[in-house]
Formats: C-alpha cells, sequence, structure tokens
C-alpha cells in the first residue's frame, strides 16, 4: 500500500465528471487500499479516487457514529438519493472539511438522510439507507465524482471567505497537492 497525494482545488481532475469504473481487478484493489491508508493518515472520514488523481466514479469512507458503531466501505460506481435540504441559514453544527481545501470548515446544509445504491471492490450491488453524518459523508464524497467540491455550493459569506483563502494560499491552479504525513492540515472528507 502507498499513501497517495491530495489534489487541491483547482486541479482539472477535481472539477469533472469522473467516469464509471469498469475494470474490476488487482490495480482497482491496489488503488481502494491505496485510498484507504490516504485517508487514515491524512486523517479523513472519506476520500475519492478524482482527490488522488484518478477520474473514477469510487469513493472509501470510514465513519464511527455517537453509537461506537463504525461504518466503512468503498462505493463505486454508486447513485445517491436524497431528499431536499431544508432551507434554513447554515449553523456551525453543520460544518464540514474536505482535503481538497485543506485545513479550512465552513458551514453547510445538507440533506439530512441519503440512500446509496453502490458496487463493492467485488462488484457486489448493495445499498445503504442513513441519516446524519453519514448521510452527510455519503453526499460530500458523490459530489467529487460529479466534479464539485463542498465550496462551491456554500452561499454568502462562506464561499467570498473560501474564496479569499484560495487566492491567498495560491490554490486554484492544476497540479497543486499535498502529502498526508508529511504536509499538516486539519482533516476532511
Amino acid at each position: 500500500m502507498a499513501v497517495l497525494p491530495i489534489r487541491i482545488s483547482g486541479d482539472p481532475v477535481l472539477h469533472a465528471p469522473a467516469a464509471p469504473v469498469t475494470q474490476f481487478d488487482s490495480d482497482l484493489r491496489t488503488l481502494v487500499a491505496d485510498m484507504v491508508e490516504t485517508m487514515h493518515l491524512a486523517p479523513g472520514v472519506g476520500l475519492a479516487a478524482p482527490q488522488v488523481g484518478v477520474p473514477l466514479r469510487l469513493f472509501v469512507y470510514e465513519f464511527t457514529d455517537g453509537d461506537g458503531v463504525k461504518h466503512e466501505g468503498t462505493a463505486i460506481n454508486p447513485v445517491l438519493l436524497i431528499s431536499p435540504p431544508p432551507v434554513v441559514e447554515a449553523e456551525e453544527s453543520d460544518s464540514e472539511g474536505c482535503l481538497s481545501f485543506p485545513g479550512e470548515r465552513f458551514p453547510l446544509v445538507r440533506s439530512s438522510t441519503a440512500l446509496l445504491r453502490a458496487v463493492d471492490i467485488d462488484n457486489v450491488p448493495y445499498e445503504i439507507e442513513t441519516d446524519g453524518w453519514l448521510a452527510r459523508i455519503f453526499q460530500h464524497e458523490y459530489d467529487h465524482l460529479d466534479g464539485y467540491l463542498y465550496i462551491d455550493r456554500l452561499e454568502y459569506p462562506y464561499a467570498k471567505a473560501a474564496a479569499k483563502i484560495a487566492r491567498k494560499r495560491s490554490w486554484g491552479a492544476p497540479g497543486q497537492s499535498w502529502m498526508p504525513g508529511v504536509d499538516t492540515f486539519d482533516g476532511g472528507a
């Protein structure tokens, strides 16, 4: 297994829809294992293939809920069904971070429920209906597969603050990345 560099906002692979996974082989198993190791070291609760420069529709996740239940897996070629999020102002408790916009967190309202349909590493279909933070994680990672970062969904004044941070750090150009275990940022998804 290897730790992979995580692309930073502005890299084209993060801002374009990813392609379906068609080959379920040893290369895919290696990619998933490397993504899990990278997610752990970052640390994060999810990581999508585009975040490590691979334009494929897959993400990994690992999250322990408030009851101590560990949720982990690989979602390949997922479909995500959500109800429209409520029309309310984002609160600090709705704060998200992202490994591709490292070290920052901003409030973002998301749907409180999600239904994930995907296949696993063995191409076996599964379905997870969830709510709370796991639903948020699924929405966040699924956005990466469609070419969106959570900062793309922020409203004023948070969108303005994120843009200012990106300018200050000279983010927004192709090829920028950071290496978990070498560079230091607070975790995200």
